[in-house]
């Protein structure tokens, strides 16, 4: 399967809510939010949200299949202490279309870092990896990045870690 990908605009906040309450049911770990969370915000949180991702120095993508469903995506927002640096966040892929086969996260990634490199005007970019996530960890790596050794504890659940990650752009 081909996939479209799109930029998330002001007006795709409902979508935006869609999919993002999905990715929390689908796969908590992988969020800094809970389902509950999400689902109390209001029109006016998820209108800013979408707003947010409009701005020039940012950017959140989608991946569309061919009946017009978001089935993945990839936001990019800047690192405010790293000049040039961008971070990825907000990674997911619907179960159905995950996998180097279907080739829909190779997709977003493949966008989202030829706008952080043009765009974005990023000579790296960063993310974070739940340490129990191998599996995109191992898709991280394939595609380039390297652990930098860097942890955080993860929001959720401080006894857990968040491993930073590196792609350089340049």
């Amino acid at each position: 399967m081909r996939y479209r990908i799109e930029r998330i605009g002001v007006e795709d906040w409902q979508r935006l809510r869609e999919v993002r309450l999905a990715q929390l049911l689908d796969f908590p770990m992988a969020f800094g939010e809970t389902h509950e969370a999400a689902l109390s915000l209001g029109e006016a949180d998820w209108r800013a949200r979408a707003a947010g991702l409009a701005q020039p120095d940012r950017v959140g993508l989608v991946a569309v299949d061919d009946d017009g469903a978001w089935v993945g995506t990839m936001l990019a927002v800047p690192e405010e202490e790293q000049p040039a640096t961008v971070v990825l966040i907000g990674v997911w892929t619907a179960p159905a279309h995950r996998g180097r086969e279907h080739g829909a996260t190779d997709a977003l990634l493949d966008a989202i870092t030829d706008w952080a490199r043009t765009e974005g005007g990023a000579k790296r970019m960063l993310l974070g990896v739940h340490e129990a996530n191998d599996r995109a960890a191992a898709f991280y790596l394939r595609r380039g990045f390297t652990h930098t050794g860097a942890a955080k504890p993860y929001t959720l659940d401080p006894r857990a870690r968040i491993l930073e990650m590196v792609l350089p752009l340049d």
